[in-house]
């Protein structure tokens, strides 16, 4: 079987991106009625399973790890809304798999198959994955495709199942979708719609102007807070008074002096991580050569234009010109050219280019290459500086390791005295056991769960912890980033309905908010009504107090001031004639009525041009459609046969936001 693979960041985005089937399991299941909500037979699947497909399960492990890639996806830096995302996520990763291995299913049972050759020809053959793994169209060796592999948690095995269930994905999508045909006039009625342009004249209401003339009565508002107060009840939140206390990790590893012994005994424990491999620090001037094109020819001129431009460098600098200079100027490398062509310190077997890296790795100290034929370019390279494999001295790691030992040596001793802390508080009190260690107890005032708290901050897994205990219950213990808080509940305030008085001023505006938008509604049938009535859309807003106004010639997919979008209700717009009048149009704080002033159909000339574009588009909407509706139907069958079983209480469990418990149901 191949062995090939490189260069961390494509490798990621290949590997996490298209080879683990998301994008067309996400397309597919937009379009499969139904969902994960239905009961599916009886005898489910056991703990740590989320279903059985044809007798393979779905584990939970699965679905979290597949939930958690989709969030780092959407939202690389995280953020305190991925916590109240994940249940989402986790329904949603487990949908998918379910319907991947649902779909394997079928296409073995269609006799489809992808054979080691078919692998082979996938990743040497397809561009996106060629360029990585056979840059120059050479393999870039065994060895560092296991390492690349290792570096995102893949054997080799995982890597090439992933590649043959995309292969057989992508031969049962081609088999049920291969049906699909676009006849010319479906082409033509998307060419016009999506090409026609308008002018009209509207006439705007504005639900702030409406909501200003608004003035509810005390009477009115006290009806509207009791006919509404369902939406009202409990949105007091619950609140708590607590005591806690610190036990800093950062403040005991301050005070931790770190020995000698202790310092050779890690040092010889960890010795490979402190191997520094063989590497040169080096610097390139790039000149690119163009990509293939469709056909899979290359432009030989412009790669012989690329090589004169680089050869014209190596001149120069052989002529005593400044190496960093010139890369700035001339390399086609963008982010090493900012900082004069230097790619820092690099080791063996990260350079992409066979080529270039045994020239990187056999220059002197402060040589330059001549012209190497990259394959994706022609680069110059020059060595600023080397270094030797060697093991780095214990005086060098010191700084980087005592901090660690002082960081372990605080948490064992936060955890013990933790857990006397804790021991104390059972027996003598908190405030007696926080005073006989000599730390501060804090005591606060009613708080709520996302409040920051003295020393603590605003932390999730404490004020969990705190919403979770019982009043009055014995103290306990929560590990926190700081180190441990032990703490106690002394009193709970519930979740409460406000009254009238307190929340009036929410009251009177949503009172306003509701009522506007009926009369905004209203004002523009009314609007409307009286246009299409007098033919004069122009009178009717004078009589009503609406603003005119007039458009540009616009597209389908343009914005329109005090419209918005003309993809949504405005859409009407392009299906009038010449001088009709349309019905309301809503955009949420607007209400509009059109007249249409021009309409332009597209020029018959363009319609060559855009038709195979259009008819390409317009078959995949009808094979992504036609296989969406091949899985609904594939789910259901397996489904009703027993094939599929769902593990609800497992499911349900994964769906729970955190904190949340099964009291009350």
């Amino acid at each position: 079987m191949i062995r090939f693979l490189q260069t961390p960041g494509p490798l990621k985005k290949i590997i996490l991106g298209g080879l683990l089937l998301i994008i067309c399991a996400a397309m597919v299941i937009t379009l499969v009625p139904g969902g994960l909500g239905s009961s599916f037979g009886f005898g489910g699947p056991g703990r740590g399973v989320i279903a059985k497909v044809d007798g393979e399960d779905v584990t939970t492990l699965e679905v979290q790890r597949e939930a958690r890639q989709m969030v780092k996806q959407q939202f690389p830096s995280g953020g305190s809304q991925v916590a109240m995302l994940m249940p989402f996520f986790t329904q949603r990763a487990a949908e998918e798999l379910i319907d991947q291995k649902a779909m394997l299913v079928e296409a073995h049972q269609l006799g489809l198959r992808a054979t080691d050759q078919d692998v082979r020809d996938e990743i040497e053959k397809n561009p996106q994955y060629a360029a990585v793994f056979f840059p120059g169209g050479s393999f870039i060796g065994e060895t560092e495709y296991e390492e690349r592999l290792q570096s995102v948690d893949l054997t080799v095995p995982q890597f090439e199942q992933i590649v043959k269930n995309e292969i057989l994905l992508n031969k049962l999508r081609n088999v049920v979708a291969g049906g699909a045909t676009v006849g010319e006039a479906e082409v033509r009625d998307k060419f016009v719609k999506d090409n026609t342009k308008v002018k009209f004249d509207y006439a705007v209401l504005h639900k702030d102007d409406i909501s200003k003339a608004i003035n509810p009565s005390e009477a009115e508002l006290k009806a509207y807070y009791d006919s509404h107060k369902a939406s009202y009840k409990n949105s007091i939140p619950e609140k708590r008074k607590i005591r806690y206390v610190l036990l800093d990790t950062g403040r005991l590893a301050d005070k931790i002096q770190v020995s000698q012994q202790e310092l050779q005994a890690y040092y010889d424990e960890h010795r490979d991580e402190f191997r520094v491999p063989e590497q040169v620090l080096v610097s390139h001037i790039l000149i690119k050569t163009p990509l293939p094109g469709p056909d899979g020819k290359v432009d030989q001129k412009a790669v012989d234009a690329a090589k004169v431009k680089a050869e014209d460098i190596l001149k120069q600098l052989k002529a005593g010109a400044n190496f960093a200079d010139l890369a700035k100027k001339d390399s086609e490398d963008e982010t090493s050219a900012k900082s004069g062509g230097s790619l820092g310190w690099v080791q063996k077997g990260r350079i992409p280019s066979p080529e270039v890296e045994k020239a990187a790795f056999s220059l002197p100290k402060g040589g330059t290459s001549g012209v190497i034929n990259a394959g994706y370019g022609f680069d110059i390279i020059h060595v600023d500086d080397k270094q030797d494999a060697h093991l780095k001295t214990i005086e060098e790691v010191k700084p980087q390791v005592e901090p660690i030992i002082r960081q372990q040596r605080a948490a064992q001793e936060a955890d013990s005295e933790a857990t006397a802390l804790l021991s104390q508080a059972h027996t003598e009190g908190l405030d007696k056991a926080a005073a006989a260690k000599g730390l501060q107890l804090v005591s606060t005032d009613f708080i709520g769960r996302r409040d920051a708290l003295p020393g603590i901050g605003p932390s999730p897994q404490f004020l969990d912890a705190v919403f979770n205990e019982p009043e009055k219950s014995p103290p306990d213990e929560v590990k926190i980033p700081q180190g441990y808080a032990i703490f106690e509940v002394e009193a709970i305030q519930p979740s409460s309905t406000p009254t009238f008085e307190q929340i009036r001023t929410r009251v009177e505006t949503e009172f306003k908010g509701e009522r506007a938008t009926a009369l905004l509604n209203q004002k523009t049938q009314e609007l409307s009504d009286r246009a299409k009535a007098e033919h004069d859309l122009k009178k009717a807003a004078k009589e009503l107090g609406a603003t005119m106004k007039a458009s540009d010639l616009v597209a389908p997919d343009s914005q329109v001031p005090d419209i918005g979008s003309l993809a949504g209700s405005a859409s009407v717009i392009f299906t009038m004639k010449p001088g009709d009048i349309s019905g309301p149009i809503m955009s949420g704080v607007n209400g509009a009525v059109a007249q249409l002033v021009d309409k332009q159909l597209p020029p018959e000339q363009d319609f060559a041009a855009k038709k195979d574009q259009i008819r390409q588009t317009l078959l995949q909407t009808k094979q992504s459609e036609l296989f969406g509706l091949f899985v609904g139907n594939l789910r259901d069958a397996l489904q009703k046969s027993g094939k599929i079983k769902i593990n609800q209480e497992e499911l349900k469990s994964l769906g729970r936001p955190t904190g949340e418990s099964d009291e009350g149901e």
